[in-house]
């Protein structure tokens, strides 16, 4: 196990204060991010978030809390399967 992962049993959860400001604890790592998308790898599985001008505000993989400033139009859990097409393929293909 190194530095950045958190234990198995890590608590997950979301807080949208309208859709500006996006809280999430239980992130393990964050794959990819842009002003219209961020992927991450979570507690529960791989979180999509997308919208506009997203910036990270803060990010602290030790403590596992991600906040996201922007609009935010989107969230969504994508299935681990193989190749990670989906969703995931027409956001970052």
């Amino acid at each position: 196990m190194n530095d950045y992962t958190l234990p198995q049993t890590a608590a997950h959860r979301l807080e949208l204060d309208g859709r500006e400001s996006l809280t999430i604890s239980g992130v393990e790592d964050v794959e990819r991010f842009d002003e219209t998308g961020i992927v991450m790898t979570t507690a529960v599985g791989t979180l999509v978030v997308t919208g506009e001008d997203l910036h990270i505000g803060k990010l602290s993989l030790d403590g596992g809390e991600l906040h996201v400033d922007g609009r935010i139009d989107s969230l969504t859990y994508e299935d681990q399967g193989p190749g990670r097409g989906g969703f995931l393929g027409r956001l970052f293909g």
